[in-house]
């Protein structure tokens, strides 16, 4: 979560090329378990779904840019994505086209802006068509 501010920013800057959509899975830093440091908030293992959804709520507020959802209880988007404990992805027509690695050192806010400015361009090339139905 330390990086939200970031992705924010990628999001409302690229808000005419992709929707964002940011999926609040487990937390990887309970703060009744294994704490991180340098966590930005302090939230607890969630026992219930009604526990994951105030969390996200509290995430939601962050990053106002992007619409934010929640994983099952059996955290069935988190291992379906393998995000453990964050991961970026882009997805087009139902496929996965960019898939970032796995956080935190695979987290790489800088390596999807690209890749969205490579998409941009081509978007907005000479002879590119865009069709909306």
């Amino acid at each position: 979560m330390a990086r939200l501010g970031a992705f924010g920013r990628l999001a409302a800057h690229h808000l005419d090329v992709a929707d964002f959509l940011l999926v609040y899975i487990e937390e990887a830093h309970p703060s009744d378990g294994w704490v991180s440091t340098d966590a930005a908030y302090q939230i607890p293992r969630h026992r219930c779904l009604q526990e994951r959804l105030e969390a996200a709520r509290r995430v939601a507020r962050t990053v106002p840019a992007c619409p934010v959802v929640v994983d099952t209880m059996s955290d069935e988007c988190n291992a379906a994505y393998g995000a453990y404990f964050e991961r970026l992805y882009v997805i087009q027509g139902g496929k996965v086209t960019y898939q970032g690695g796995r956080g935190p050192e695979g987290y790489r806010i800088r390596e999807l802006r690209d890749w969205l400015e490579r998409y941009r361009q081509r978007a907005h090339a000479p002879g590119s068509v865009a069709v909306q139905l």
